[in-house]
């Protein structure tokens, strides 16, 4: 399970950046990840728990918000989620597209005070 190794790295990257501001704790995180992401949304969820323990984000609530996975058909160039299209073109019916979005994993806001 490679997320908690993921989610060790996030905390890490929150908890200096708390210490950084002179923070007394990290209320919440907000994390994006991608429809195609590696990492497994409920996984991380489950390692949460033990990533924070004894750090600024101890008590800190975590949110996962899901990007989708868009990609562009090279030969319509329509705009299309992937997943949702089962990897088709919804327009054309091609194959032939490139990926413009959902592979990503974001710290999109650390709260602190």
């Amino acid at each position: 399970m490679h997320e908690l190794g993921v989610v060790l790295e996030i905390v890490r990257i929150a908890d200096r950046r708390a210490h950084e501001e002179k923070a007394n704790k990290v209320t919440r995180i907000v994390l994006q990840i991608g429809e195609l992401s590696p990492l497994v949304p409920e996984l991380v969820e489950v390692c949460y728990p033990a990533a924070v323990s004894d750090t600024l984000l101890s008590d800190a609530e975590l949110m996962i918000e899901t990007l989708p996975a868009n990609a562009i058909c090279r030969n319509c160039k329509k705009v299309f989620n992937v997943v949702h299209h089962e990897y088709q073109c919804p327009v054309c019916e091609s194959r032939n597209w490139e990926l413009l979005s959902g592979k990503e994993v974001i710290i999109k806001e650390i709260q602190i005070v």
